[in-house]
C-alpha cells in the first residue's frame, strides 16, 4: 500500500509538469494573429486597468513568470517576454491577472499573502516535529507537526482560487482588448488550464500527505490506549 501511495504522490506532480511543458512547447510555436510580444500584451492589459505603476520586466529562467506584489512588477521569462506566441500571450495575461487582483484587493490573494509566513514556518518545521514524533512515539509532538503542516496545506488550497481567478481575468482581458484573435481563445485557455494542473496536483498531494499523517496519529493513539 505504501508503495502505491508513494507512486501516486510522485506520478501526479510529474504528470502535471509533463502536461504543462508539452502544452507550452506546442503553443509557443504558434504566433497570435496580432503578433504582439508577451511584454506588449502585459503592458496593454495593465494600462487598460489603470495599473500604469506596475512594471513589466524580463526575468530569468524557463517558465519563471510571476507577479511580484512587493515591487509591483510583472516578470516574464525571456521566451514569453519577447515571444509573440499564444503561450506567451496567455502567460503574460495570467500574471497581469494577479496584478489586477492586487490592485483591486482580491480577498483570496490578500488571504494567501497573510498565510505566507505561517506556511513557510509550517513547511520548514512540520517535518522535523513529525519525524521526531513518529520515531520517539510522541503523539503530542506529531500532532503539533500535523498542525504546522495543515497551515502549509491551507496555503496550497487558497492558491487554487487565486490562480483560477487570475486565468479567468486573463482570458477576459485578451479577448476584450483584442490582444488575440477570437479563434485563438481556446488555445490560450489550454495553456492556462495546463498550468493550473500543477497547482491542483500540488494541492492534491499535500492533502493526501496530511491525511496519511492524521491516520498515523490516530493509529498511534489507538495503540497507546
Amino acid at each position: 500500500m505504501y508503495l502505491i501511495y508513494f507512486a501516486i504522490i510522485v506520478l501526479i506532480p510529474l504528470w502535471a509538469q509533463i502536461r504543462v511543458k508539452n502544452t507550452f512547447a506546442k503553443y509557443s510555436r504558434v504566433p497570435t494573429s496580432t503578433y504582439r510580444r508577451g511584454a506588449d500584451v502585459a503592458r496593454e492589459i495593465l494600462n487598460a486597468n489603470g495599473l500604469y505603476h506596475v512594471a513589466v520586466e524580463e526575468g530569468r529562467g524557463f517558465l519563471s513568470d510571476h507577479y511580484d506584489p512587493r515591487n509591483k512588477t510583472v516578470r516574464l521569462s525571456p521566451e514569453n517576454y519577447h515571444g509573440n506566441s499564444i503561450a506567451a500571450a496567455a502567460v503574460a495575461a495570467h500574471e497581469c491577472g494577479h496584478a489586477i487582483q492586487d490592485g483591486q484587493g482580491y480577498a483570496f490573494l490578500k488571504f494567501r499573502h497573510a498565510l505566507v509566513p505561517v506556511a513557510n514556518l509550517g513547511s520548514n518545521a512540520s517535518w522535523i516535529l513529525i519525524m521526531i514524533g513518529i520515531f520517539a512515539h510522541l503523539s503530542g509532538l506529531l500532532l503539533l507537526g500535523i498542525v504546522f503542516m495543515a497551515a502549509a496545506v491551507l496555503f496550497q488550497l487558497v492558491t487554487l482560487p487565486v490562480e483560477f481567478n487570475a486565468s479567468n481575468r486573463a482570458m477576459n482581458q485578451v479577448v476584450s482588448l483584442g490582444l488575440i484573435g477570437n479563434r485563438e481563445h481556446r488555445e490560450a485557455r489550454k495553456v492556462l488550464n495546463a498550468a493550473a494542473l500543477t497547482y491542483v496536483a500540488a494541492a492534491a498531494v499535500a492533502v493526501l500527505e496530511l491525511l496519511r499523517l492524521v491516520l498515523i496519529f490516530t493509529g498511534m493513539n489507538r495503540n497507546d490506549d
